[in-house]
């Protein structure tokens, strides 16, 4: 059995994850103190409610016993016994780490560190004690004022049990056998069911429940919570009434649990037979855990990192199930074309080629489309981590988040969640004033924190922003100048020395906080966006702010890319990195040191980098006059490359080199054109690199 249980492991992990993701949303949401968020508490209940029936189904003892603790004083505020405090609010939050760590370590079969888990329930059970005088939790108001007053505290007592679940209690695996074992625990146990909800054979549903019961518990120690306590995982699946047993006669005992019963079924009418069965819940595949911040960050990393399923539309589903259908469709009907093909044929063959071609593409964005995940998967850790962060720094930061629906490929969106932490966390630390600073600037004292995402062409683009004091060019230059990273009298534009805080080390801060610093680890930020074919950009102003802009491509599977050929050899240019193709002027190209060319374009002078040189091939034109120059921008800088010709420009599906043969410089991948034939997708800063690491090589070798 145990083994069975197993398959359903992953399914639990990710919804438990889910459900501690609405739990933090929910918390940070609430006004500690406020009297409307009941239904708040209510959402961050059943979240914990079901991690608790989950993880006792499946023998996770520790989870379970946790998660009981922490819904005791969940219950407390539902019953408006308890008001949630900033204190234990946080508490709450901690506890979402917690439990978060515990999913983790089971993930990876480890071994659950119970440390911080005693510490938070000690502090649980403080709370609860303070509230109830020492004496733990109180029972609610209403069921206390039913119970029988003369019945002895300090003795055995008689509890009578109304229990109507709800028809589908049996779908959400809960048994009533293993409650009433349960209860059989605390005393002697009678149980008399009621079958006047039981429909005929014809309109009976397997897995639905048409009984309730009456029990008599008797000669029991046990409390009222204790009792209740029973019937926690369906206490929102069912009409409850636990009570001391008094003098009523069993015919009021009757009206009673008939009423019960008909509040239950009035909002679920039992089907008669014309209508359709109920069909059982389809299965849906969890989405992955947004990444956590918080106290928790390599945590949320981790869970982003072991997330093997997403949760997909099902119009998606259909959509593509349609797409197949006309595939075949086609594909029968040019099967057909090819038994006895004739001339007379040729335009339904071509009618049918495009039809294919059409399928084929409308196939390729449907498939697309079930990798994309709203970006508020990655943006739903920040609201935690800034509250954290500015609590702990002492500044009012707010968060604004905005184009949270836009769609991000799933890779894509694991990838740059950490750079993204890594840009915040800077914003925060050294983007925002403290609040005295900002008074004195004549700003709100909150700071701001502004997270955006939107599709700009093929591409999507996430601002992170803030409304801070701004980058100092000046300090910046002078620090870059400092390091030796460049001279004092060269001339830089704005971009470009912004573009300073990318270099490795750099950092313009006065002291290094253990949060951030405004450039120390940016240089890494940089390279992971490069590694996803990215670019960032940022924009800046002295006591207005600064805005960073990532600009991604939609999917790392498919690249829109330019075709152009030198020789023999056709090469993929990603279309994102052209700015511009012309025909080379030879008055404008000038020769430098060594043999590198430039060419004046406007107000660059553009070097040029010759493919067929760098990968050793031959071309068809050495002559520089009136060559093709493709010019893009990689890293920030331009370069012209020489080619032969401009062929197509197409969606190429992009094939790992590295994992297929080995790495080459100045290739991001490769792939398989129309004919058949293998081609190059160049990858533009890695050429760039490599060009001047042999011109520099070059020139070494000239000047000995």
């Amino acid at each position: 059995m145990a083994i069975e249980m197993e398959q359903f492991y992953d399914i639990f992990f990710e919804e438990s994850l889910e459900g501690l993701d609405v739990m933090e949303q929910s918390l940070l949401s609430m006004n500690s103190g406020s009297e409307t968020d009941l239904e708040i508490i209510n959402n961050i209940f059943r979240a914990a409610h079901s991690i608790k029936g989950g993880s006792g189904t499946f023998g996770f003892t520790e989870v379970a016993e946790f998660t009981h603790v922490l819904e005791t004083l969940l219950d407390e505020a539902r019953d408006g016994k308890y008001t949630l405090t900033e204190e234990s609010i946080e508490l709450l939050l901690r506890s979402c780490d917690c439990l978060r760590n515990m999913i983790f370590a089971l993930q990876a079969k480890e071994s659950i560190d119970t440390e911080q888990s005693k510490e938070l329930i000690e502090a649980f059970n403080k709370i609860l004690d303070e509230e109830n005088g020492g004496g733990g939790s109180a029972p609610s108001a209403e069921l206390a004022s039913e119970s029988n007053a003369s019945a002895e505290d300090d003795g055995l007592k008689n509890w009578q049990i109304v229990f109507v679940p709800e028809p589908e209690v049996l779908q959400t695996g809960n048994e009533p056998l293993r409650l009433f074992k349960e209860l059989a625990a605390l005393g002697e146990l009678s149980c008399k069911a009621h079958f006047d909800k039981l429909p005929s054979c014809e309109e009976l549903i397997a897995d639905e429940c048409y009984l309730s019961w009456t029990l008599e518990l008797k000669n029991s120690d046990a409390s009222e919570e204790e009792i209740l306590e029973v019937f926690d995982w369906v206490i929102d699946e069912c009409k409850l009434e636990v009570k001391a047993v008094s003098g009523e006669t069993e015919q009021d005992v009757e009206r009673e649990v008939e009423s019960k019963s008909a509040e239950v079924h009035e909002e679920k009418e039992i089907p008669n037979a014309k209508e359709e069965p109920k069909q059982a819940p389809k299965p849906v595949a969890a989405k992955p855990a947004a990444p956590k911040s918080g106290g928790n960050e390599n945590a949320g990393s981790a869970a982003s990192a072991s997330a093997s399923s997403i949760r997909v539309g099902i119009d998606k589903v259909d959509n593509l199930f349609n797409l197949v259908g006309e595939l075949v469709i086609t594909q029968s009907m040019l099967s057909e074309l090819g038994n006895n093909f004739d001339m007379t044929k040729l335009e339904k063959l071509s009618s049918g080629l495009e039809q294919l071609l059409q399928n084929t593409k409308e196939m390729q964005e449907s498939v697309m489309r079930i990798r994309m995940l709203p970006i508020s998967f990655a943006f739903n850790r920040f609201p935690r981590m800034i509250r954290d962060l500015s609590v702990k720094i002492g500044k009012k930061v707010e968060l604004i988040i905005q184009g949270e629906s836009t769609e991000l490929d799933k890779t894509v969106m694991e990838k740059i969640s950490d750079p993204l932490v890594h840009l915040v966390r800077n914003a925060i630390d050294h983007g925002i004033e403290t609040a005295e600073e900002r008074l004195e600037k004549g700003k709100p004292e909150t700071g701001h924190i502004r997270l955006d995402a939107y599709h700009q062409g093929g591409n999507i683009v996430i601002e992170v922003g803030d409304d801070g004091k701004g980058l100092n060019k000046d300090a910046i230059f002078n620090k870059a100048v400092e390091k030796g990273l460049i001279e004092r009298d060269v001339q830089l534009t704005e971009p470009e020395i912004f573009d300073l805080i990318f270099q490795p080390g750099f950092s313009t801060a006065q002291q290094v906080s253990d949060i951030s610093g405004r450039g120390v680890g940016m240089d890494v930020v940089k390279r992971n966006i490069k590694s996803l074919g990215g670019r960032i950009l940022i924009e800046s102003k002295i006591d207005v702010g600064t805005t960073i802009k990532v600009h991604l491509p939609l999917t790392l599977a498919i690249l829109d890319g330019q075709l152009v050929r030198v020789g023999e050899e056709v090469y993929v240019v990603p279309l994102l990195a052209i700015v511009e193709s012309l025909q080379i002027k030879s008055e404008l190209v000038n020769r430098v040191s060594g043999d590198i060319l430039l060419y004046r374009l406007r107000e660059d002078n553009v070097p040029i980098i010759r493919i067929y040189e760098e990968f050793g091939i031959e071309a068809d034109n050495v002559d520089i006059d009136n060559a093709l120059l493709v010019v893009v921008e990689g890293d920030g800088q331009k370069v012209g490359l020489l080619v032969d010709e401009l062929l197509a420009q197409q969606q190429v599906v992009i094939k790992s080199l590295e994992s297929n043969y080995k790495r080459v410089d100045g290739v991001s991948g490769a792939t398989i054109l129309g004919d058949g034939s293998v081609s190059m997708i160049i990858d533009i800063p890695g050429l760039i690199s490599y060009s001047s690491k042999r011109s520099r090589k070059r020139s070494h070798v000239k000047a000995a």
